[in-house]
């Protein structure tokens, strides 16, 4: 009985090395691209469970994830504007969007291609205003960001003006795109711009605010703080070019206050409101 526990010993043993032997082959056998797809499908996996468009938190829920963190990620959390909206800013923003779909035109485009993600964002712009029958609540204009169906064209609208304006002005953005890839600019805007699931980066903002005539901040946390041992928000403020923007209630003719201010974060971005 003993030589036989021990023999069923030694098969256990040779089946687990042989099966691990296995593994070892195929994932020798596992090229990068099959890496990256298995990656892709665990994201992919992972955004089903987290809405498009969350509900408004207090920034006291987003100091809960930082907690455990540095004392200075507590403070920067506190500091953030973010400017509404009227009548007029919003018939301003449809004049650039017509701007837009010219450029789209110029560049050779395909009007079936991206009318379509014009006309819904359009759409849902025109909804915002109260007073009109068509006017929809703040929690219905949320619930239609967070059906797919909807936010894909609105992406997919925003991703068309980014590459519209990076090729548009491909001398301006060449220079960017060159120190992040070596692809051209049409490369960049086919692989990087309009594609779903491409990240936004420091180009594509600089691009889309430009576009809309759109200022923006981006505030970003980090352990940094200021000499004196104050501490200060890091951020980015992306001043659209040649557009007729307000000027801000302070600082004068030139100081342009941020119509929207992101809070970067590894993956996405978040919508900082003020009080």
């Amino acid at each position: 009985m003993q030589n036989l526990k021990a023999h069923d010993g030694d098969a256990e043993t040779e089946k687990v090395s042989s099966t691990q032997a296995s593994d070892i082959d195929d994932w020798a056998n596992f090229k990068d691209d099959d890496i990256m797809q298995q990656q892709f499908a665990i994201q992919a996996e992972e955004a089903e469970k987290i809405p498009f468009v969350g509900d408004k938190e207090p920034l006291s829920s987003l100091a809960n994830e930082y907690k455990s963190g540095s004392s200075i990620l507590l403070e920067k959390i506190k500091e953030h504007v973010m400017e509404s909206q009227d009548q007029g800013e919003i018939d301003r923003i449809k004049a650039n969007v017509e701007q837009c779909r010219m450029t789209l035109r110029n560049l050779g485009y395909a009007e079936f291609t991206f009318e379509d993600f014009f006309a819904l964002f359009l759409e849902q712009l025109d909804c915002v205003i109260q007073g009109s029958e068509t006017s929809i609540s703040l929690d219905e204009l949320v619930q239609r960001s967070r059906d797919q169906s909807i936010s894909d064209y609105v992406v997919m609208f925003f991703r068309f003006v980014t590459s519209g304006e990076i090729r548009k002005r491909s001398e301006f953005f060449e220079p960017f795109i060159l120190g992040l890839t070596s692809a051209s600019v049409e490369q960049f805007c086919k692989s990087a711009v309009e594609p779903m699931g491409e990240e936004s980066d420091h180009v594509h903002i600089t691009a889309l605010s430009d576009a809309l005539g759109v200022p923006i901040r981006v505030v970003y946390l980090d352990r940094s703080s200021c000499d004196n041992g104050s501490v200060s928000v890091n951020h980015h403020d992306f001043h659209p070019v040649g557009n007729d923007l307000p000027s801000a209630k302070k600082g004068g003719a030139e100081a342009i206050d941020p119509f929207i201010t992101l809070l970067y974060r590894p993956g996405h971005y978040d919508i900082l409101y003020p009080k």
